[in-house]
């Protein structure tokens, strides 16, 4: 007979860490295997394990890589799974099992906020009861704004019904970093992909584009902006990097991006105006969300690069964005600085920083290289695709991105797998993965003699 008290005893014994990795995995199976189902697809037939395997993995961790069109292999029912899995993985699955929770009038344990920090990487277990309900409610009303935005484009080409749902639908995808999208050949005609239809409209691109920026800001940068308006000295260190570097990043790619394309096949026939939006747009979409509002096959290598090179940094931690994070990317910026004075501590906004956060982020970079790179080479060996190719589609895989140079539905068994790996690690996190692998504790009882050795 099944003991629900023991179960409940042996599954609080199951450390954050690892309840979160399980619980992405769960979510993940649970997605394949609706997928798999004939409802979830347009002519009632039953998809591959391998590819509804990889949807739901794409879809859970909000990263948009796809191996059918959207719109015109699912079915509504499957495109709503597909939904719910963005949702979920955008904004946490403990985020939501807490607002329920305090719903229901039900006492949030310690280890439901212990997972709750772990979910969205927050800084510490206190207040996360009220930060579970602001992740929900200002992600749902950012959405709604969205979604209503949208609709007023959308309604006049498709209908009432079909409008609002495509509004929703991409406002959802936009805010949780996602990348899917619905707007199939067979509701606005000719060879598409992603917003390219929309390439010269700003209400389309700019309310995307904003809402990926603000999802990929992160809830702590929220909380931040919600208690102290726009008194930016009063903002946290965490959140001061986060908003300078998304500044800098954002900035620096549309230049880049504009300078490189302006007078490319990409950007062809645009004026001024519409180059300048498209490269905002696509500076913004690497970070982490998958759009594309020009061709990407299209781009020249070097603004290629450029979006690997986005695409690998992502977004910010405790957001619905992938990546290294911004953060980490900070952190490798300011040791440069902080090595080219001589100086011996790392310093921030008149701060410093604890030198672990560097040694982390050091670790976090150094396997998202080597992982990418390692996929990249093992995908362009085994299925034959250039090598630019095969780093674009695994920076995208591990980024959470979802953009693609059009190889993703080619790819053989093992190239997927390896893919739903890639989307898989970098929507959990590198260290998450880490700590829950691991069976000891790191405590150090004694230290080893020092020694000093020869670097670059």
């Amino acid at each position: 007979m099944f003991d629900r008290s023991k179960f409940r005893l042996r599954l609080n014994k199951i450390r954050p860490v690892r309840m979160l990795v399980l619980g992405y995995m769960g979510i993940i199976l649970t997605g394949a295997l609706l997928l798999m189902l004939p409802i979830s697809s347009r002519e009632r037939i039953f998809t591959p394990f391998i590819d509804t395997l990889f949807t739901s993995a794409s879809a859970t961790c909000v990263t948009g890589l796809v191996v059918y069109d959207t719109f015109t292999h699912w079915s509504i029912f499957g495109q709503l799974v597909i939904l719910t899995l963005i949702e979920i993985g955008g904004l946490g699955f403990m985020s939501m099992a807490i607002v329920i929770i305090t719903f229901t009038s039900r006492k949030v344990g310690f280890s439901q906020r212990m997972l709750m920090q772990e979910s969205i990487a927050a800084p510490q277990v206190g207040g996360m009861v009220r930060m579970a309900r602001l992740v929900i409610g200002g992600s749902l009303a950012l959405e709604a704004a969205g979604a209503l935005i949208l609709a007023t484009r959308f309604i006049p080409d498709l209908g009432f019904a079909r409008g609002v749902y495509n509004a929703v639908f991409h406002s959802v995808s936009a805010f949780c970093n996602a990348g899917y999208d619905v707007l199939g050949r067979a509701q606005f005609g000719g060879e598409r992909s992603s917003l390219t239809y929309f390439n010269r409209d700003p209400r389309v691109l700019l309310t995307v584009a904003l809402l990926i920026i603000v999802g990929g800001l992160g809830f702590f940068v929220w909380d931040d902006i919600k208690t102290n308006r726009l008194r930016f000295r009063k903002y946290r260190l965490h959140s001061k990097l986060v908003l300078t570097t998304t500044a800098f990043l954002i900035a620096a790619g549309t230049l880049m991006i504009l300078v490189f394309e302006y007078n490319a096949p990409a950007f062809k026939g645009m004026g001024f105006f519409a180059k300048l939006m498209n490269a905002f747009f696509q500076a913004v979409t690497p970070r982490t969300a998958g759009f594309n509002s020009v061709n990407v096959t299209a781009l020249r290598e070097s603004t290629l690069f450029l979006t690997i090179i986005l695409m690998l940094i992502g977004g910010s931690p405790g957001s619905t964005a992938g990546g290294v994070k911004t953060t980490t990317f900070a952190m490798l910026v300011l040791n440069v600085m902080t090595v080219s004075k001589k100086s011996r501590t790392l310093n921030a906004f008149h701060r410093r920083i604890d030198d672990g956060v560097l040694r982390s982020a050091a670790t976090i970079t150094s396997i998202y290289i080597f992982l990418f790179i390692f996929a990249a080479m093992t995908i362009s060996a085994v299925d034959g695709f250039p090598i630019l190719k095969s780093l674009f589609e695994a920076a995208s895989a591990i980024g959470t991105v979802g953009l693609s140079m059009g190889i993703t539905g080619g790819l053989g068994t093992l190239s997927k797998l390896i893919l739903t790996f890639l989307m898989y690690f970098g929507r959990v996190g590198c260290l998450t993965i880490l700590y829950a692998i691991r069976t000891k504790s790191g405590a150090e009882l004694s230290k080893s003699p020092l020694e000093r050795i020869a670097v670059g």
